[in-house]
């Protein structure tokens, strides 16, 4: 895509392609196209590896863990269930959610919990209220020991954040979408990989082969959930463009 910016004139003109025109720069369609730019070039650019919580890299844009916190303080799940541990960050912003909202309790899982982030994260001070599985986490064996933390009666969020191949995040649909309670969430992370095939550091492959591709799918097949991202918590007039590594990620379970 070529697009020109003439700031003056207020005006964002797309040169060539499917969506070429001239837009009202201070417009949603021109925020849109903007947004989406800007988080290529920074995903090329490893913009979310500067952020930590609580003293872990957390490695995810401040929009979608903001979107994710407003989603677990409206629903306050008894279990949040990560697959992909990598630092620990997210596990420990998902424990500190829970511990401001005084019940629950998060599961990672993680084929590989390398000595450093264990000894860090079972030493913060959130890990009370965090459980750490080590394992494949399509091991049938895996599924199972998770499967076992959730007591009768609890209400359980997943989150699918570890390898991001097409077939891998399909197996895990099919192995956790279970445990996911009405109403809460299946959240798969970065579909945003089907729009990086063309940066530096991407991959043409991921062009199909991506997390989103795998979310369609699983969609089709299971009209118990329906792919819906969480509406805004205030009654304001927003521009639809997302600014989100999450695109088609949030799967709901109908109540």
């Amino acid at each position: 895509m070529n697009i020109t910016i003439d700031t003056d004139a207020r005006r964002l003109t797309v040169v060539d392609g499917p969506e070429a025109g001239e837009l009202p720069l201070y417009g949603d369609a021109a925020f849109a196209i903007l947004s989406r730019l800007w988080v290529k070039v920074g995903w090329n650019q490893k913009h979310s590896y500067g952020f930590s919580w609580l003293g872990r890299p957390v490695i995810q844009l401040p929009s979608d863990l903001v979107r994710a916190q407003e989603v677990i303080h409206r629903l306050a799940p008894d279990v949040i269930v990560e697959t992909g541990v990598a630092h620990g960050g997210s596990l420990v912003f998902y424990a500190s959610l829970c511990a401001l909202l005084g019940r629950g309790r998060v599961v990672g899982v993680d084929r590989e919990i390398r000595p450093h982030n264990r000894t860090a994260i079972e030493g913060h001070a959130l890990a009370s209220r965090i459980t750490l599985v080590e394992g494949g986490s399509t091991d049938p064996e895996v599924v199972r020991r998770v499967r076992g933390l959730v007591r009768p009666g609890e209400s359980v969020l997943v989150v699918l954040d570890s390898n991001h191949s097409r077939a891998h995040v399909a197996a895990e649909l099919e192995a956790y979408h279970g445990l996911v309670t009405p109403g809460s969430y299946l959240v798969v992370n970065d579909g945003i990989m089907r729009d990086l095939h063309d940066t530096p550091r991407g991959a043409a492959a991921w062009r199909e082969d991506n997390p989103a591709a795998a979310v369609a799918e699983f969609a089709a097949r299971h009209p118990e959930f329906a792919l819906e991202p969480p509406a805004p918590p205030f009654d304001e007039r927003l521009s639809p463009a997302e600014v989100t590594y999450w695109p088609d990620g949030w799967l709901r379970r109908r109540a």
